[in-house]
């Protein structure tokens, strides 16, 4: 059984995958995007019932005005839009309460991560795991093209979390995830950042929700620039730290 076929049966069981992409200032990246994920939407065409959702997190560019043609041509294809920018954890959240899926998906709008491997993201979140998290830092995955300190930053982050959280997790920092509904509806955040993603793992796992990691490649932005800060983010990771101390009497590990 191939992994779509597969993976297009589970969905059938839970009728509705919900992919959810923020958006910031992305005008020059979105053709890239839309040409990546056209072919892994037509994998998925199976699928009894398939929505797309983009946030327009405050963008000054073109990026609602080419968002919102786009999806007037495909109806399983929407956009909401914040008025001002909120952050990229807002903005997932603002994507989670949209979603009617059984199974979100959340993913970057800079195809730093492959989009095309959903397919294999959705076989592996199986009965028994909640959470299928891309994971190019585990030993089986790859960067390519990417800054040495945004490496540094990432994987000395995810050492830090796994000693306070007593997890065994390689990859905290990724967006590119598969989620099943009852995790979003259990797990709140509070982070508007990039925090965020660390936020929604680290609280899964602290609830004993069961995460599974995709080994995949992470690649360097092609188009458009980066939004992160890196003195803030590293700010929010330090503070976050320190609450989610909290979090670490878990009885997953």
């Amino acid at each position: 059984m191939s992994v779509t076929a597969s993976a297009s049966q589970r969905l059938e069981k839970r009728q509705i995958l919900s992919i959810i992409i923020p958006c910031f200032n992305e005008e020059l990246g979105l053709p890239n995007l839309f040409d990546k994920l056209a072919p892994t939407l037509s994998e998925l065409g199976t699928i009894n019932d398939l929505e797309v959702i983009f946030i327009d997190d405050g963008s000054t560019d073109r990026t609602y005005s080419i968002l919102e043609s786009e999806c007037n041509n495909d109806p399983r294809m929407r956009v909401v839009k914040h008025e001002r920018n909120r952050g990229i954890g807002a903005a997932v959240r603002t994507g989670f309460s949209s979603a009617r899926g059984d199974i979100l998906v959340a993913t970057d709008s800079d195809c730093t991560y492959p989009v095309k491997e959903i397919p294999r993201m959705l076989e592996l979140l199986d009965d028994g795991c909640d959470i299928v998290t891309a994971s190019p830092y585990h030993p089986d995955g790859n960067v390519m093209n990417v800054p040495n300190y945004r490496l540094f930053l990432s994987k000395g982050v995810t050492r830090l979390y796994n000693l306070v959280l007593r997890t065994h997790i390689h990859t905290y920092t990724a967006m590119f995830r598969a989620y099943k509904r009852k995790v979003i509806e259990e797990v709140n955040f509070e982070s508007d950042s990039f925090i965020a993603m660390v936020e929604i793992l680290a609280r899964a796992v602290s609830k004993g929700f069961v995460v599974k990691e995709m080994p995949t490649t992470l690649y360097s932005r092609v188009y458009g620039t980066s939004k992160m800060k890196m003195m803030k983010v590293i700010w929010g990771h330090m503070t976050f730290i320190v609450k989610v101390r909290s979090l670490g009497d878990h009885d997953g590990g």
